[in-house]
């Protein structure tokens, strides 16, 4: 299943982030590995599509992270207009 959350944090030294899911509920771990597109760092507030996988029988990650359809377009039109 697949769901939507945006970044809480990343730290791109050492490619682990979090990310807080829309619908509630805990924030997920994720690796960079975990990240389709992974030359680009993730920012805080972006919106990512993920899934889920349990470690260990219990903890919940995010993994296949991913920017919904027309995601970039916008990120890459809102950051032009800053300058």
């Amino acid at each position: 299943m697949t769901y939507l959350g945006h970044i809480k944090s990343y730290d791109n030294s050492n490619g682990i982030g979090l990310i807080s899911p829309d619908d509630g509920g805990d924030d997920l771990p994720f690796k960079r590995a975990d990240l389709q597109e992974q030359e680009r760092a993730p920012v805080t507030d972006q919106r990512f599509c993920y899934e889920t996988s349990e470690v260990n029988g219990a903890n919940r990650r995010a993994i296949n992270l991913r920017e919904p359809d027309g995601a970039r377009i916008k990120m890459e039109q809102a950051r032009s207009q800053r300058g």
